[in-house]
């Protein structure tokens, strides 16, 4: 079966997205999302910490303005050393500041000694040198080693959350060496506090991001979407260019196939002219030679001629006689029809449409097709509906297609002995005239049955299939007001039907 292809230029917009505009979008939000937390946060996060480092650090001298206050009311006598001290000792344990409230100072001696800790009473007039973190650092010593060095600076270690002696977090403290009593005073913050702090930032940060993220992925998904949409339309646009190309080149091929046939039958017009005016009386000369033969040959029974008796050569010559006439007629008929068949719309008739009888569509492209089916299968049976009304259309275009649907019905047997049936006939209400053409060659599956009108769409592409056949067919078939059907069964053979519109008789 001669059936018809076509890339398919209808894929989904998402096959058809244009690289150019989908690597530049993917690009950026990739770098927008690795900027902002590969670079933005840590930065947010480093900065962060180095300010609460300055708070923590604030917080300490402000603790040690406590001491030096009452350092020089001692100095003036206001108070003793001892009172001085015990003033300062019991302000500070008071202090507190923070969200909640928990977080403290605490003074240890550069001994050291620890003078106080609000949480840790049970640390206080102890010697604190081998204390150690639960991971083993000796951050009391470090305290010392650092005021010593410098007179102030931070120590990071494990410690209680607040008063919570079995919850250990890391903390970074700051501390400062108050000389004149020998003190170092300290306070720190969480890591954790910090850690909370950022990840809110980040949160807020992170939801900021996905709406900014949001908007830029919708206005991307638009340009997108109208980047696609206006690549289809390109294709299609570049498809029905392309289609119009190949209907022009088919119809320029057929253009000049109907000049050479329109040639060729007025070539071979001549002799058969020749032949239909001397058969009849080269056939009229035998006969009046009839009577002479007869008596010399009566007379001369036993001779022969042609090594054949004369009474056979009589009849042999008469029968083929008869056969030079019938044959020269039907080369007369083929060359009209070739010649009508060729033939532009126009000028045949100086209307585009006719009244059309379906009966005689069919019998000529049966007679046009007569040596392609033959070759194919000696099978071909004709069922012509009686009493047809006509329908209005071009009888050439018309014929264009029953000649195309009968030519694919001869390519798709794969055997002599499958057959061809053509059948005519109308509906019940007698509107409708149909024709149907049948083989029983091995039939079309579902998924090519569903393209087989497809321009350029064929399984004959290496015999020389151009796939327009039947996409031209159905479109003659629809100017005419009708409708072009096919059905198949894998295995059972193919059936092409038109159904064409027709008045009432």
């Amino acid at each position: 079966m001669a059936t018809t292809s076509f890339p398919n230029t209808s894929a989904s917009p998402f096959q058809a997205l244009p690289v150019r505009i989908i690597i530049p979008v993917a690009l950026t939000i990739i770098l927008f999302i690795l900027t902002i937390f590969l670079f933005i946060l840590p930065r947010m996060e480093a900065s962060m910490m180095d300010g609460k480092r300055e708070t923590t650090r604030h917080l300490t001298e402000t603790a040690w303005s406590v001491l030096d206050f009452f350092h020089n009311q001692a100095a003036r006598g206001v108070l003793s050393v001892d009172q001085a001290q015990q003033a300062a000792v019991a302000l500070l344990e008071q202090l507190r500041y923070g969200d909640d409230r928990k977080d403290y100072f605490w003074i240890n001696d550069d001994t050291p000694v620890m003078i106080m800790h609000p949480y840790r009473p049970d640390l206080e007039g102890k010697n604190v040198t081998e204390f150690t973190d639960p991971a083993g650092n000796p951050l009391f010593s470090k305290m010392v080693e650092i005021t010593r060095k410098s007179g102030s600076g931070f120590v990071d270690y494990l410690w209680q959350w607040k008063e919570d002696s079995a919850h250990i977090v890391p903390k970074i403290s700051h501390v400062k060496a108050f000389a004149p009593w020998g003190w170092i005073i300290g306070t720190g913050i969480y890591v954790a506090d910090v850690k909370a702090e950022i990840s809110a930032v980040t949160r807020k940060l992170a939801i900021t991001c996905a709406g900014i993220m949001g908007v830029v992925l919708l206005l991307s998904g638009y340009i997108i979407w109208a980047a696609a949409a206006s690549r289809k339309e390109k294709l299609a646009a570049m498809a029905r260019s392309e289609l119009q190309e190949k209907q022009l080149v088919q119809a320029d091929k057929m253009a000049s196939l109907g000049i050479l046939v329109a040639g060729v039958a007025h070539e071979v017009n001549n002799p058969a002219t020749t032949l239909m005016l001397n058969a009849p009386n080269l056939k009229k000369s035998f006969e009046a030679f009839i009577p002479v033969l007869d008596d010399h040959f009566a007379r001369h029974p036993d001779a022969r001629v042609c090594n054949m008796a004369y009474p056979d050569l009589r009849s042999r010559i008469q029968l083929m006689l008869a056969a030079i006439l019938d044959s020269s007629a039907r080369i007369k008929q083929i060359i009209s029809d070739l010649k009508d068949f060729s033939r532009p719309a126009d000028s045949r008739d100086q209307k585009n449409t006719r009244e059309i009888n379906i009966n005689q569509v069919v019998e000529k492209s049966l007679d046009l097709t007569h040596t392609v089916l033959k070759k194919a299968t000696s099978r071909v049976s004709v069922i012509y509906g009686k009493n047809l009304p006509q329908v209005s259309g071009d009888f050439q275009k018309l014929q264009q297609v029953i000649i195309n649907l009968l030519v694919n019905a001869a390519q798709a047997l794969e055997k002599p002995d499958q057959a061809i049936k053509i059948k005519t006939g109308t509906n019940q209400h007698k509107n409708v005239v149909f024709i149907d053409i049948s083989d029983t060659g091995p039939g079309v599956p579902p998924e090519i049955l569903e393209k087989i009108t497809d321009p350029f769409f064929t399984t004959r592409r290496d015999d020389g299939g151009t796939g327009l056949g039947l996409f031209i067919s159905e479109k003659i078939i629809s100017d005419l007001q009708g409708i072009l059907e096919f059905s198949s069964e894998p295995g059972l053979g193919f059936t092409a039907s038109i159904r064409l519109p027709c008045k009432e008789k």
